[in-house]
């Protein structure tokens, strides 16, 4: 993990991101990319490339360096090489063309999730992300002055069709130096018998060549639900779960468990895209 990349709207959660994005930078070696997605009406930045004076847009460019400055200045970014990138965005596909340029290994993101009509209808930003990444993504709800992740719970149906997520899921473990949960939620909607669950998740793993995991197969009344109890029973440190990338229609029709999860769970989250 050479390269974090760190979206941040200067907001006390995306400091918090950074706080983690820090840690984890000095234990391993890594670059920080820190982003600013700009939002300038259209007009204005077609103006710019003409080299036309902008005050407006000249002003929030200024306002966005005076905050990197500021944000920079913080004692435990030191001794990390930090890249500061602002960009203007037609759309959250920015934060992940901008992984693409950099060639970016995660993405570390802040968030205070979203509830009823807003969740439904907008969303949060970090979800936008998450639903259109393929890069892993860590987000973190929470600040922590010591961010260890000890228990790992990956959440999975186990289905082949997702059996590449499981090795990132594993590398992420091996940098922790992390016990994984391997759970599979049963609900009476989807039912599966214990013998078929176990056989499943045994086929599933059986190509892996990490061996620190214990498996579990969890009972309750969906599948999200599940995950957030059984991680409150172990007291896990970090959840793990793919996720499809569902959008447009089959998004508002279907939802996406690993969406939920982000805004949901109190507890860092970090998605895998199948």
């Amino acid at each position: 993990m050479k390269k974090i990349l760190v979206p941040t709207d200067f907001s006390e959660q995306a400091e918090n991101a950074l706080k983690v994005a820090a840690q984890l930078a000095k234990k391993h070696g890594s670059e920080i990319y820190l982003l600013h997605l700009l939002e300038l009406p259209l007009q204005e930045v077609d103006m710019m490339n003409t080299g036309s004076p902008l005050p407006e847009a000249m002003f929030f460019m200024k306002l966005a360096q005076q905050k990197f400055e500021d944000l920079m200045a913080r004692d435990y970014l030191e001794g990390i090489r930090v890249h500061d990138i602002v960009k203007n965005y037609p759309s959250f596909s920015s934060v992940i063309d901008t992984c693409h340029e950099y060639n970016v290994d995660l993405i570390v993101m802040g968030s205070h999730g979203a509830t009823g009509l807003k969740e439904m209808f907008i969303g949060s930003n970090t979800e936008k992300v998450v639903r259109t990444s393929d890069i892993p993504v860590l987000v973190i709800k929470n600040e922590h002055a010591k961010f260890t992740v000890d228990r790992f719970v990956f959440a999975s149906d186990f289905n082949k069709d997702n059996a590449a997520t499981f090795k990132q899921a594993g590398d992420i473990a091996k940098l922790f130096d992390a016990q994984m949960y391997l759970v599979m939620v049963n609900t009476a909607n989807n039912f599966t018998s214990t013998s078929e669950a176990k056989k499943r998740i045994q086929n599933f793993i059986k190509d892996s060549d990490f061996k620190n995991y214990t498996t579990h197969i969890y009972n309750d009344e969906s599948v999200e639900t599940g995950i957030l109890n059984f991680s409150k029973e172990i007291d896990a440190d970090l959840i793990g779960i793919s996720t499809h990338g569902r959008q447009g229609i089959a998004h508002f029709f279907n939802g996406s468990i690993s969406e939920d999860l982000v805004n949901h769970s109190k507890r860092p989250v970090i998605t895998f895209k199948i």
